[in-house]
């Protein structure tokens, strides 16, 4: 089980929300690229990165985009990125800055043609981002919440040809209380392919529930927040994961 940390951006700087909400931030001293670098040489193999001003406006936001072109050019680790990619140029922009993959939700939410064209074009560089409340997808940066059940929206997008998933619960996002196992079960065994869990580590402890909740498609976790304040390091985190 893969440790991926998680570089959360706004206006170019690097911060953490809780459950999402803007109004809840902590701005962290330092350059994006200087945290990406402190993960990688503490062991991290990939980098997970979020333009939370691109999910909430549609669009990536160019000072994100600035940061996130000094992310990749600072590590040799792969680096994918989410938020506000919700065209095929926004994806290809990602893309030719030398992020691996770009993570869709509210792009390929409403529509299965949309969503089909992404991961035939892009194919393992496309995952599927599956964030739930309450166990309904939310999209439009988890400003709306739709009727459709996750588990349900997980299953159609690998009919669509998504290959791998995210699996974010937003109630725990940020929280530090401990991942939503089994909402992680249901998404992943609907899904059938290789998922990422997202939201709610706090400790070594809740590293090693994951790696053994007996989650058969669970090939990676992104841990955020407590990373940055200190509850958990990322060479502990490792071990616990082998």
């Amino acid at each position: 089980m893969e440790i991926i940390p998680a570089v959360d951006l706004r206006g170019g700087r690097c911060v953490r929300l809780v459950q999402g909400d803007f109004r809840r931030e902590t701005v962290f001293d330092g350059a994006p690229q200087d945290y990406a670098r402190r993960w990688e040489d503490e062991g991290a193999g990939r980098l997970h990165v979020v333009d939370l001003d691109g999910a909430r406006q549609g669009s990536p936001r160019e000072e994100n985009v600035r940061a996130i072109a000094s992310i990749v050019a600072a590590v040799s680790i792969p680096v994918q990125v989410g938020g506000g990619v919700r065209t095929m140029v926004a994806a290809q922009r990602m893309l030719d800055l030398g992020v691996e993959r770009v993570v869709l939700g509210t792009a390929i939410a409403s529509d299965d043609d949309t969503a089909s064209s992404f991961f035939a074009a892009l194919g393992e560089r496309a995952v599927a981002g599956v964030d739930a409340r309450a166990g309904r997808v939310s999209v439009d940066g988890w400003n709306r919440t739709v009727s459709e059940a996750a588990r349900d929206f997980a299953a159609r997008m690998v009919r669509c040809g998504a290959r791998r998933l995210i699996f974010t619960d937003i109630a725990r996002d940020g929280m530090q209380s401990g991942p939503n196992l089994d909402a992680l079960r249901v998404v992943a065994a609907a899904a059938g392919v290789p998922t990422i869990a997202s939201g709610g580590v706090a400790s070594v402890g809740d590293i090693a529930a994951l790696a053994g909740a007996g989650v058969a498609e669970l090939e990676g976790v992104i841990i955020g927040r407590a990373l940055y304040s200190g509850r958990v390091s990322l060479p502990e985190a490792i071990l616990a994961a082998q």
